[in-house]
């Protein structure tokens, strides 16, 4: 029953067309950013020298090893470098050879630069890559959302469930305690945190955590108040059903219906507040691969238009893709579609 009622769900949401291609266009997109360090990098894919194959990405090679003088990791775009590489064996560079934190000190042109054959969307004001930066940076941004989406679910999930089935003192308790932390002030919150020390990916993680996970609360506790007196609950309490397997087993089944309709909207509100917060200046260091830099770099750099013609089209179609993915999903939870 569960597999039919499985498969009329992935039925309706092919249906609808749009979302259908703008989940294909995402994972598409996310792949390719997966698998960054292979797409953009300044070191060789392969390396054959002196008979021997090497593998710079997965391996640090020195200069010294390579011919140079130091005991520093080797620069693969150094000429001595690669004069002795090209004597002695030969080495395949990635599609885009620029890292998303490489400087290019070979601009003649001030920086940022316009898009030329080496730069395709040009640099930003510190001669890195663009297009390095967008890859790794979308990684960044879905990664990082899609575990703030999950532990906010989880957490939002599990209290509203707790509120709503055992009702009474505990939801009343809760219920004070989520008005309170809903009006908290979280941009200050995220000042004052930041004045105090440079948030990392694991702690900004934390930061939003603490703010977003009462998004699903309400309409889980919501379910679970509607649902916690029928007939099957009832049964399960009086066969001896303990608390767990019934919060677990019974209801939460149905009440996560209604909830996953929403994980798509959460996950594109994510990725707006860690742009925005990077944006900003309060979210991760200059030394992460952030989109939101990129709006910023946009922002400054005026007479290079574009920087932020190239970061708007990114986010509003990675938005947009996620808003057509959530209007599909919706479609596909609504029982009035599914039959």
């Amino acid at each position: 029953m569960l597999n039919n009622s499985l498969k009329q769900k992935i039925a309706v949401f092919k249906k609808n067309k749009r979302a259908k291609f703008a989940l294909v266009c995402f994972l598409c997109i996310f792949t390719l950013s997966l698998f960054s360090e292979l797409i953009a990098n300044d070191k060789p894919l392969v390396l054959k020298y002196q008979g021997r194959f090497y593998f710079p990405i997965f391996q640090t090679l020195t200069d010294k090893f390579l011919g140079g003088d130091f005991e520093t990791p080797a620069d693969y775009k150094d000429p001595l470098i690669k004069e002795n590489i090209n004597k002695n064996g030969f080495m395949i560079m990635p599609l885009i050879p620029f890292s998303y934190n490489t400087v290019d000190y070979g601009i003649k042109t001030q920086t940022p630069s316009k898009p030329d054959k080496i730069h395709w969307l040009g640099t930003d004001d510190e001669g890195r890559d663009i297009i390095a930066r967008i890859l790794y940076g979308i990684r960044l941004s879905v990664v990082f959302a899609f575990l703030l989406t999950f532990f906010s679910a989880a957490l939002g999930i599990f209290i509203g469930a707790v509120q709503g089935y055992f009702g009474g003192k505990v939801d009343i308790i809760f219920q004070r305690f989520i008005e309170i932390w809903d009006s908290l002030p979280q941009l200050f919150i995220l000042i004052i945190i930041a004045s105090l020390f440079m948030p990392t990916f694991f702690s900004l993680l934390l930061i939003l955590m603490l703010f977003s996970w009462t998004s699903l609360t309400s309409m889980v506790r919501a379910e679970f108040l509607r649902t916690r007196n029928f007939e099957y609950v009832m049964a399960a309490k009086a066969l001896g059903a303990s608390h767990f397997r019934i919060i677990f087993k019974h209801i939460l089944p149905n009440a996560l219906v209604t909830s996953l309709t929403f994980i798509p909207f959460i996950l594109s509100d994510s990725i707006v507040a860690l742009t925005s917060l990077d944006f900003l200046g309060l979210g991760l260091s200059q030394d992460y691969p952030s989109l939101g830099d990129l709006v910023r770099q946009g922002k400054d750099n005026l007479q290079a238009p574009w920087i932020g013609i190239t970061i708007f089209i990114v986010l509003s179609s990675l938005l947009t893709m996620l808003i057509f993915i959530g209007e599909g999903v919706r479609d596909a939870f609504d029982t009035r579609k599914v039959k």
